[in-house]
């Protein structure tokens, strides 16, 4: 299954994991085909880090699930917080709402390259390690929050909403605008 965010900037195309995060795919498609994120804004951007949005009152602190009420962390030694992931935003353990962000750290932080080789002791398989160094993300985020798509087209989109000027709180000075997000299977 894929979800395009179409934004004022332009699009990002995302292959969603049904497999590794079938609740978050299923809640994410679900606000999508409703219209639920259509208009809302990229309401904090970290350049290096991570473009979040998804909450309707555009504070970082709104949304909810398609079920009323917060959801259960989904993960998978597959789905990794690597460059370009699609991954649930959240307030702690088992708290996912309609917030997600994803992942534009083209490589992984100077004061953690040094760690890296640590997270073999924490059962990283080498591959995993490598991909990091190769493509970026942050792996400090495994196992905290659900990772349930990747990006497949629209890194370009990605970098520029990640340029963004923002001021009080990460927020974008001009609003970045999440117009529609278009499902397929």
């Amino acid at each position: 299954m894929k979800a395009t965010i179409k934004t004022n900037k332009g699009d990002m195309t995302f292959i969603l994991n049904e497999q590794a995060a079938p609740k978050a795919v299923e809640n994410f498609v679900t606000h999508a085909k409703n219209g639920y994120y259509d208009g809302l804004i990229f309401h904090r951007v970290i350049k290096d880090f991570m473009i979040q949005g998804g909450d309707p009152t555009g504070t970082g602190c709104g949304g909810e699930s398609i079920w009323g009420s917060p959801f259960e962390d989904e993960f998978s030694i597959d789905a990794r917080n690597y460059y370009g992931a699609l991954s649930m935003a959240n307030s702690g353990p088992n708290t996912n709402g309609s917030q997600f962000f994803i992942v534009q750290a083209k490589s992984v932080p100077s004061n953690l390259i040094g760690q890296m080789e640590q997270l073999k002791d924490k059962g990283y398989p080498q591959e995993v390690i490598d991909k990091y160094r190769e493509i970026g993300g942050t792996p400090w985020l495994d196992f905290h929050h659900t990772v349930f798509g990747m990006l497949e087209s629209g890194a370009d989109v990605l970098e520029d909403i990640a340029s963004t000027k923002t001021g009080v709180s990460d927020k974008p000075v001009y609003d970045v605008v999440i117009e529609t997000i278009i499902t397929e299977d």
